[in-house]
């Protein structure tokens, strides 16, 4: 499945991305980090290991015992079958070697430098080819990595089969030279289910721009991953998340006290987490474009953290829900306000300059949030979308706990991704769990459909608009792919963009 897609801003990724290379104490370091974390799990799965291993023993009997059997079904060879058999090999004449065998075995194998080449110089073998063609084959293998400027780009977060991925799609339109193409560049392996994805361009420690994605998942750290290198093995930083040294040093005291007493059975210790994380899953991320160091976080824990990503630490935790929350949203034009919705029904705008203790305008919505966003073309309002399908959108200057401006049963099931078009005022997408995403016209007294279409993503998950190209929409689902919607063939679409609607084009993956 994919759970999360985000776009990567055109021109930010290197045309030729990095790899890397590790050294002797890196991979040293790699390897004490998987036995150190080996130990406690040992404890935890020691029962189903002994389960498993009885199941495995269990299996290899059965086969060992179904080959006996058939082994017994077949005759045993004959005398007769034997002496067949020592004849067509005919070994009495193994030695002797008539002209023919040896005139075909001299043009197979060469005559005159048995072990050795044929041809004493390699280069003139026809067989062996030339430096160039080696030179051409690598030559091919680094344009395919190569990046073009014009070059859309799309990260996603998928699991399959236990296996985590942040993949890298690269969306090419449709041109002269042929139809659209979509197809993941590169993909980074991550170490935790994703669950939230938000791109941003500092790295802490540094002030140089760079190509990084934040991922959230159900571990309570936040890690920051260098989208501009193909086979990263760790994230280049991680906002809060466990403090595996520190949970090392506390289980050392506790087992020198003998409150626990040797390996065997030895419960996992309760890992501690460093000074300002989260301590549950991180549901949602938004970083802020207009104070480039600031990334906020929502999280199952029900907290709101808003982090300095220059230096690594979290600047503010809010707390102003009472369930999980959901998702989180930066105003447009007042940069220091923050969206945040969650399960608990809510929604609450919260000024992060008046500190942790203050508190926050709240809505009540009619289900727990599932997405949240800011009108860019009027950033007092906000919309909301809910577990039930709908869609909801206050003005924050009608005041907390102020009915909706409208209403929307947008969807049948689950509205999971909301978003507002950057370039076409009134134009705001959803997409649902009933595998449908939709295009709004919100611009009169109660939205109006403009077009609707089932992108072959499965139940979709996440969906947004591209700030590069704003009628491009991407989406991922259930099915584990990435789809690319160009909006602009829909004449619904276009005609409120003021554009001219553009012919459907197809799409090869």
């Amino acid at each position: 499945m994919i759970s999360a897609v985000a776009w990567i801003p055109k021109g930010v990724a290197k045309s030729k991305p990095d790899r890397t290379v590790l050294t002797a104490e890196e991979l040293e370091e790699l390897k004490n980090q998987v036995g150190s974390d080996g130990e406690w799990e040992e404890a935890d799965s020691a029962d189903e290991d002994a389960s498993s291993s009885e199941e495995d023993e269990v299996a290899k009997a059965m086969e060992v015992a179904q080959s006996v059997k058939e082994a017994a079904a077949r005759p045993a060879p004959g005398a007769g079958d034997l002496a067949a058999a020592m004849a067509e090999l005919d070994m009495d004449r193994y030695d002797e070697e008539s002209d023919g065998e040896g005139a075909a075995a001299a043009r197979l194998l060469g005559a005159g430098n048995p072990g050795q080449a044929y041809y004493a110089n390699p280069a003139a073998d026809p067989y062996l080819g030339d430096k160039g063609d080696s030179e051409s084959e690598s030559g091919s293998e680094a344009d395919a990595e190569e990046l073009s400027a014009s070059d859309v780009l799309i990260m996603a977060a998928r699991n399959e089969d236990d296996v985590s991925n942040l993949e890298v799609w690269v969306y090419e339109e449709a041109d002269e030279r042929g139809p659209g193409n979509l197809y993941v560049h590169h993909s980074l392996l991550l170490p935790a289910f994703p669950l939230s994805v938000a791109w941003l361009d500092l790295c802490p420690g540094g002030a140089a721009r760079r190509n990084l994605a934040a991922v959230g998942s159900f571990e309570p750290g936040i890690e920051l991953w260098d989208l501009d290198r193909l086979d990263a093995v760790e994230p280049v930083a991680t906002l809060g998340g466990a403090d595996y040294e520190a949970t090392r040093l506390a289980d050392a005291r506790r087992k020198k006290k003998g409150k626990k007493k040797g390996k065997k059975g030895r419960a996992a210790p309760d890992v501690e987490v460093r000074p300002g994380s989260h301590t549950d899953a991180v549901l949602g991320l938004a970083w802020n474009r207009e104070f480039r160091n600031v990334l906020a976080s929502a999280s199952a824990d029900h907290c709101v953290k808003v982090w300095d990503v220059g230096t690594g630490a979290c600047s503010a935790t809010l707390q102003h829900h009472s369930s999980k929350v959901q998702a989180v949203a930066w105003n447009p034009v007042e940069h220091a306000v923050l969206l945040s919705g969650g399960f608990d029904r809510r929604a609450v705008i919260a000024d992060v300059r008046a500190g942790e203790g203050a508190a926050g305008r709240g809505w009540s919505v009619p289900a727990d949030v599932e997405a949240v966003t800011w009108d860019p073309f009027s950033p007092t309002c906000f919309a909301v979308a809910s577990e039930d399908g709908g869609v909801c959108t206050y003005d924050a200057r009608a005041g907390e706990g102020a009915a909706p401006l409208w209403t929307l049963r947008a969807h049948a099931k689950a509205a999971c991704a909301l978003d507002h078009c950057p370039a076409v005022a009134g134009l705001v997408l959803t997409a649902s769990t009933d595998k449908q995403v939709k295009l709004w016209n919100t611009r009169g007294q109660q939205p109006v459909q403009l077009a609707s279409q089932d992108l072959g993503v499965g139940a979709v998950f996440s969906a947004s608009f591209c700030r590069d190209q704003p009628l491009l929409v991407a989406a991922g689902g259930a099915l584990g792919t990435v789809a690319v919607w160009d909006a602009a063939v829909e004449a619904a679409v276009a005609e409120l963009a003021g554009v001219t609607a553009r012919q459907p084009t197809a799409v090869e993956e």
